[in-house]
């Protein structure tokens, strides 16, 4: 009796282990289940995180008050016109929110720009580059034009309120809406050399196109360290290539500078190209000064042949126009001037510490090298559009800390002063002494 009694509990016990096996398996089934999911749920959330980080907002704002020693468009190249009446204003100046997403191989961009007049788009563009060298690269969209320093250095690195007279007059906006091919290489005995080089609408950023030429824009810029003397220079040369269409069959050009502008009215000039051609220099040297701090002195040249515009005028001329040197957005619907100019500047930044610097900035736009200051007169054809201008600006800047700057700027724009015979005519003589027309920008620049 007492072997089966042993051998029915033994039977029971094996019974229950065999169950108890049964529903241990059935738990650590269910616990493997639940440990995938959670690794899987870990993965997705592990590519969301490495994806975010991909992606950078960045942005700044500019606040300002400006005072003008003169009211409305006298102060176009140093922020903008003010209104009529308006000498002096609080201002935003730029508000900018840029996202970038960057994953080594490619680059989207896409930055905003809010002031009190509306939200414009200021890049829109894509980047690849290719996974070999990792050294050239194609790109496409709304960009800087790859032209000089100036025009690529970022308005919230600036260390003057505004670009140079001659950049803002043939690059309006910077920005250009095309596709270019670069080559950057980050390593190796070729990382000191940069060279862009795109086709390009030339209609501006925002504006559609206008005719069927395109803009070649290129520059080769190289680097040069001296470690040893805690300095480096940095150089670059520029060339723009384009044309304008002529929506009429006459084309200005200068004559002698007794005569001014000459037409040619043949009929072949309807629908022609009129030649855009800059050539720069740019060059740009670093020096971190003992005691003071670092130093930065900076310089571009630029010259070439720019077919102006024409805007409605009062008094207008015989052609019912008057001309402009800034670069169309726009097709030109009137004659088409063509001028060769020569455009300069020169700017230093010191630094005082890490908090201060103190700026100074002299630029020149002669946007007629052919005509000088006597050549204006009542009898022929010169206008404020052939009139030089030089702006010598002074600045200090604070930087409250790494994100908040107040910009001081004062600049003395004088104008050349023309023949006085040409008094007789309404446009110009305002031009025949050098009239007021300084202004001060005070600046509070936020950047996240």
């Amino acid at each position: 009796m007492r072997v089966f009694f042993l051998s029915g509990l033994v039977c029971l016990a094996v019974q229950f282990v065999a169950g108890q096996d049964k529903d241990m398996e059935k738990e650590l089934e269910e616990m493997k289940g639940v440990i995938e999911g959670v690794q899987e749920s870990f993965g997705e959330y592990r590519g969301y995180v490495n994806d975010l980080r991909k992606i950078k907002i960045s942005g700044y704002v500019q606040a300002q008050f400006r005072n003008a020693d003169l009211e409305g468009t006298a102060a176009s190249y140093s922020g903008g016109n003010l209104p009529a009446n308006v000498n002096k204003a609080f201002e935003l100046r730029r508000g900018r929110i840029k996202i970038q997403y960057d994953d080594v191989l490619t680059r989207f961009v896409f930055q905003l720009d809010g002031r009190q007049s509306g939200v414009t788009v200021k890049d829109a563009y894509a980047a690849i580059t290719e996974p070999w060298l990792r050294s050239i690269g194609f790109q496409i969209g709304i960009f800087d034009r790859p032209f000089g320093y100036e025009v690529t250095y970022s308005s919230s690195s600036r260390e003057s309120p505004e670009r140079s007279r001659v950049v803002q007059t043939l690059m309006p906006g910077e920005r250009e809406l095309g596709a270019k091919l670069f080559y950057a290489p980050q390593y190796g005995g070729m990382s000191f050399l940069r060279i862009d080089a795109g086709v390009f609408n030339g209609a501006g950023p925002l504006s559609p196109e206008f005719d069927n030429f395109k803009d070649f824009i290129g520059r080769v810029g190289i680097q040069l360290p001296f470690e040893e003397a805690a300095a480096e220079l940095d150089l670059g040369v520029s060339g723009y290539l384009g044309q304008v269409r002529n929506a009429t069959k006459y084309v200005w050009s200068m004559g002698s500078p007794t005569e001014g502008f000459v037409v040619d009215s043949l009929a072949e000039n309807l629908d022609s190209g009129v030649d855009r051609n800059y050539f720069g220099v740019d060059a740009q040297f670093y020096y971190d000064l003992p005691i003071l701090g670092g130093m930065a002195l900076r310089g571009e040249v630029i010259t070439g042949t720019q077919p102006g515009g024409s805007t409605i005028a009062t008094p207008p001329d015989a052609f019912g126009i008057r001309p402009t040197t800034i670069s169309p957005l726009a097709q030109p619907t009137g004659p088409v001037y063509r001028r060769d100019f020569l455009g300069w500047y020169v700017n230093l930044v010191q630094n005082l510490g890490s908090n201060h610097q103190l700026v100074a900035k002299y630029d020149v736009y002669d946007p007629n090298t052919a005509v000088s200051s006597m050549d204006f007169s009542g009898s022929n054809n010169l206008s404020p559009a052939d009139v030089k201008f030089t702006t010598l600006g002074l600045g200090y800047i604070f930087h409250w800390n790494e994100y908040v700057k107040f910009v001081f700027y004062y600049e003395w724009i004088s104008n050349e002063e023309v023949n006085s015979a040409a008094s007789s005519n309404p446009d110009l003589a305002p031009f025949v002494s050098d009239f007021k027309d300084n202004i001060f920008t005070f600046r509070t620049q936020l950047k996240f």
